[in-house]
C-alpha cells in the first residue's frame, strides 16, 4: 500500500538515484508536472477484455500515486490506443504514441503478434517497452531487447507447469494442442512440445484456428483425430470458448481435460463458456486476485474500488496493477530528472522487491520479474485455485 511512509521512501530513493544516472535533458514524455506513457492494446473486438483489464489495473495504481502527488511532483498519465489485437494496426498506433504523442515509455501492450512488430519500433526509437501482456520468449532475450522489461513468467514456464499437472501428477499420456495460427500460438505450441519432450513424449495431435475468429471446426477435427486425454489450448478467449463448447459434445473429446494458459483471459473465458466451463484448467502468472489476505491483493481491491473499476477485478487487471507499481518504483529510482536510460537502469538494479505476496527479481541479464506459475480451475460458480500458492518454474 502506498502509505505516507512508502511515499517518503520513494522520494528518498529518487533523490539518491539522481546522482547515479546522468540526466539527459529532453527525453520525450517528461514535463515539469507529468510523465506520459503509452499503451497499444485491444480495446475493441474479440480480445478487448485483455486490453481493458490491463488498462484498468495500470490506471488504478497510477491514480493512487497521482492522488498522493505523483513521483517527484509529476503525475503519471496513460494514453491507451486500440490496436484490435492486429499487428498492422498495432504498428500504426504505436507510431502515433512514439512519434506524435511523444510518450516517455510504452507499457502494458497486449499480445505476441502485436509485440513482435512494435518491440523493434520501440528499440529503434529508444523507448522502454514495459510489462507486455505476453510470455513470448523473444521478449526475454536481453541481448536483442534490452529495452524490454517483463513482469510475468514466460509461456514456456506456464507450459512446463501444465505438463507437471497433467503428466507428472495425473499420469495422462495423450496430450493434444489447439492453437492460434500466428506467432502467439506457435510460441505456445513450442512450449508444450518442449515440456513433453523433457518427459520423452510427443503431442498426439494438433489443430489451429485463425486469430480474431471463432472458426474452430477444422482444428477441432484435427485435434480429435488423436483421441487425446487432455487438450492444451493457446488462443484468445473467444476461439477457445467456441472450441471447448463444441468439444464437449464430440465423442473423441468430451471426456478430455481442457487447459489454457493465462493469456486466454480467465474472466472472459468463464463468461463465454457459462456452465460448459466447469473443470477447465487455466495457468496463472499472478496471485489469486480475490485472496485479500495478501497485502498486494488487498491494495489492489482498495485501488480498483477507488477508481470505480470493481467490475474489472481479475487476473488481468491485477497484472496491470503490479506493472503499474513496478513502473512507479523504477521511476522513483531513476531520479528527479528521469531519462529512459535511467528508467531501464533502475529496473536492472531492482534485484529483489517484496510486494506483499509476491517478490519480483531483476538483474542485468534478467528482465523478467516473476518466475512463478499456479493453476486454477473453473467451477459452476466461478474460479478456484488448484493447490496452494505459486510454484517456481524453470525454463
Amino acid at each position: 500500500m502506498l502509505t505516507p511512509r512508502s511515499l517518503r521512501a520513494l522520494a528518498s530513493l529518487a533523490l539518491l538515484a539522481g546522482t547515479a544516472f546522468p540526466a539527459l535533458a529532453g527525453d520525450p514524455g517528461v514535463s515539469t508536472d507529468k510523465i506520459l506513457l503509452g499503451q497499444a492494446c485491444a480495446l475493441k473486438g474479440q480480445a478487448s477484455s485483455l486490453g481493458k483489464g490491463m488498462r484498468a489495473g495500470l490506471n488504478a495504481y497510477f491514480n493512487r500515486v497521482n492522488k498522493a502527488g505523483g513521483i517527484n511532483g509529476r503525475i503519471i498519465e496513460l494514453k491507451s490506443l486500440d490496436d484490435g489485437y492486429e499487428p498492422d494496426q498495432s504498428k500504426k498506433v504505436t507510431e502515433v504514441l512514439i512519434d506524435k504523442i511523444g510518450v516517455f515509455s510504452l507499457i502494458g501492450a497486449v499480445g505476441t503478434p502485436t509485440s513482435s512488430v512494435t518491440v523493434p519500433m520501440a528499440k529503434e526509437a529508444g523507448v522502454p517497452f514495459i510489462a507486455p501482456f505476453t510470455g513470448a520468449g523473444f521478449l526475454r532475450d536481453t541481448t536483442q531487447n534490452s529495452h524490454v522489461v517483463n513482469v510475468r513468467a514466460s509461456y514456456d514456464q506456464e507450459m512446463e507447469r501444465l505438463a507437471q499437472y497433467l503428466v507428472d501428477q495425473n499420469g495422462l499420456k495423450n496430450i493434444a494442442c489447439f492453437y492460434q495460427n500466428d506467432g502467439y500460438g506457435k510460441v505456445g505450441l513450442a512450449g508444450i512440445e518442449k515440456a513433453l519432450a523433457a518427459r520423452g513424449m510427443k503431442l498426439v495431435s494438433t489443430g489451429t484456428y485463425e486469430r480474431n475468429t471463432v472458426a474452430i471446426a477444422s482444428g477441432l477435427n484435427d485435434v480429435a483425430a488423436g483421441n487425446p486425454d487432455a487438450v492444451v489450448m493457446v488462443g484468445a478467449y473467444s476461439g477457445c470458448a467456441e472450441f471447448i463448447k463444441a468439444a464437449k459434445s464430440h465423442d473423441s473429446l468430451k471426456n478430455a481435460v481442457f487447459c489454457n494458459i493465462s493469456f486466454v483471459g480467465t474472466d472472459a473465458l468463464q463468461k463465454a463458456l457459462g456452465s460448459a466451463g466447469e473443470g477447465v484448467i487455466i495457468s496463472q502468472v499472478v496471485p489469486f486476485p480475490w485472496d485479500t489476505s495478501l497485502p498486494i491483493v488487498a491494495d489492489f481491491h482498495e485501488d480498483m474500488k477507488a477508481a470505480g473499476e470493481t467490475q474489472e477485478i481479475g487476473f488481468i487487471s491485477l497484472e496491470g496493477y503490479i506493472a503499474g507499481r513496478m513502473f512507479c518504483d523504477a521511476l522513483a529510482k531513476a531520479g528527479a530528472e528521469p531519462t529512459r536510460e535511467g528508467l531501464l537502469n533502475a529496473f536492472h538494479s531492482m534485484s529483489s522487491v517484496d510486494y506483499g505476496g509476491i517478490t519480483l527479481t531483476f538483474g542485468q541479464d534478467d528482465n523478467q520479474g516473476l518466475d512463478q506459475v499456479f493453476l486454477t480451475r473453473l467451477t459452476a460458480t466461478g474460479v478456484e485455485p488448484i493447490g496452494s500458492g505459486f510454484a517456481n518454474v524453470s525454463e
